[in-house]
Formats: structure tokens, sequence, C-alpha cells
């Protein structure tokens, strides 16, 4: 799904109360993010993503009554349009400024803290996305680098079941980066809750600690989240294993987009080579 066709689901959803076309795209990846006046919507890539729309939907409506700072849904259902998932949101104030990680751990703990919602959670199948991922890239992508990515998601899938994990298990964001953070003039609010889940909360932990190995987060910000957060999930012997299981989830993540983007070509190829050399050191860069 490009811009184009992501906005000619946006015209044929009729949520706005202005023309599709003046809409500001915000990201476009799993999901096309458009804002108008004061909603934003998402509009999914495909069906299959319409039972995650309705469980976003219902943590947005529980976050609420718990208090913590999260985005606000406008409409409580989603809409199928043309085969792809809609939800309507109300528009964060402008940002103070960027979220570090410090923002993020201070949200992660209030999380962390609450009981299981009414209506259940699915646990946080980092891995189920792979496939999928790996069947929108198609020809874009080498088949034995996605035969590798397939062989890496089993072996990791049944490693990640076997773990004993180090703090109570409960709700968990599921993609926890302070791009999913808003700092306005209230303080900091969680985005993106499509991924929220209860399964081990080393899950949102190994984020920022993959992001300090890979991506390059400044060791002086890891600390600062670890700090604020209270525990260094790299103590705790099955960081490793969720480590990788996210590595394979974000190289075959990168795939979906290498049909119609150079760049993200390169980069799924950058990262699959450092897979297979078994390369910790190397460089991912965001997409």
């Amino acid at each position: 799904m490009d811009e184009a066709a992501a906005r000619d689901v946006l015209a044929a959803a009729g949520v706005l109360p202005g023309p599709a076309g003046d809409a500001r795209l915000l990201a476009l990846g799993e999901n096309a993010v458009f804002a108008a006046g004061d909603l934003v919507v998402k509009v999914g890539r495909t069906a299959e993503l319409l039972d995650r729309a309705r469980r976003e939907l219902d943590v947005a409506a529980w976050l609420a009554e718990a208090d913590v700072p999260a985005v606000r849904a406008a409409a409580p259902e989603p809409l199928l349009v043309r085969g792809h998932p809609v939800t309507v949101w109300h528009r964060l104030p402008d940002p103070v400024r960027p979220a570090g990680p410090r923002d993020l751990a201070v949200l992660l703990r209030r999380l962390h803290a609450l009981p299981a919602p009414a209506f259940g959670l699915p646990p946080r199948d980092l891995l189920s996305g792979v496939e999928r991922w790996l069947r929108l890239a198609g020809d874009a992508v080498d088949p034995a680098d996605a035969a590798y990515l397939r062989e890496r998601r089993d072996g990791f899938a049944a490693a990640a079941a076997a773990l004993t994990p180090h703090l109570p298990p409960g709700p968990i964001h599921g993609d926890a980066l302070p791009r999913n953070v808003h700092i306005g003039p209230d303080g900091p609010v969680l985005v993106d809750l499509e991924t929220v889940s209860a399964d081990l909360r080393e899950h949102d932990l190994v984020v920022m600690a993959l992001s300090r190995d890979r991506y390059g987060l400044p060791a002086r910000e890891y600390d600062a989240f670890t700090e604020a957060y209270g525990w260094d999930v790299r103590e705790w012997e099955g960081c490793g294993v969720l480590r990788g299981a996210r590595e394979t989830a974000s190289c075959a993540w990168v795939a979906q987009h290498a049909p119609a983007n150079p760049g993200a070509r390169a980069e799924f190829e950058r990262r699959v080579a450092s897979l297979r050399d078994g390369d910790a050191a190397v460089r991912w860069y965001p997409f």
C-alpha cells in the first residue's frame, strides 16, 4: 500500500471533515497515518489487521479508564474500507520537545503496574508478522534470505517459549521506543497501542537494549532509561533470546517495504547479512 492507495481508502472512509487530499501523511508503515484538523486516521495495510485495530481501540479505552496518559480514540469501532481497517483518533497537541528514553521508562512503569484488563490481551508474539512481511516483500528479497529468516523465527519462537522471566508477566506496550511517546504540554503520552499485549515485561525493556547495541543509542541515554525504570534487562539471562527474536522480526519488517523502496531493500540486506554473519556490532538504521 503506497500513499496514493491509502489516500483513496481515506477518502472512501469519509471520516474527515475536509478532502482526504488535504490530510497530512505522518507515517507509512504497517499503517498509513494521516492528520487533519483535530483528528488522526490510521489506515491498515490489510484486512488481516482488523482484529488488531479493534483491540487497539479497546486498549485505548482501558488506559483512559486507568488514567494512564495515552492517545485517545475518537471513534469506538474500526471501519473496514476496501479491505483496509480504518481507526480514528484525537489528535495530540504539538510536541513541546522530543521524547527520550527516560520519558519512556516513566510510562512503562505505570503500564507495567496495571493488572490485565477484563477483555484480555494476547501474548506478544513478536514473530507472528514475519510471514506476512516476507509475503509482502515477494521477489524483492532473495528467497534464501527469506528462508533463513523463517528458520530463525522458528528457533527463537521455541527458545522464547521456554524462558523464565525475572519480572512478573502482565500488560506491556510491545513496541517500547521513544518514538511511541509524545511529549505534550501535560507531559509524556503513550501512542501506537496496537501491540499492547500480556506477556513478559522484559519484552518492553529489551527494545531499548537493542537500540543501544544496534541503532546507536548513546550509553548515557540507555543508563537514564534503566535508572528511571529501576532495572537493566541485560542482567537477565533470557535477554539474548528476546533480543534475537526482535532482531529477526525487525529484519523481516523492513522487507515489506523493499518492493517500492530501494533504501529499504538495502537496509534489509544489511540486516540479514549481519544476522547471517553473527555480527552483533553492525549498525542498523531506523526505517
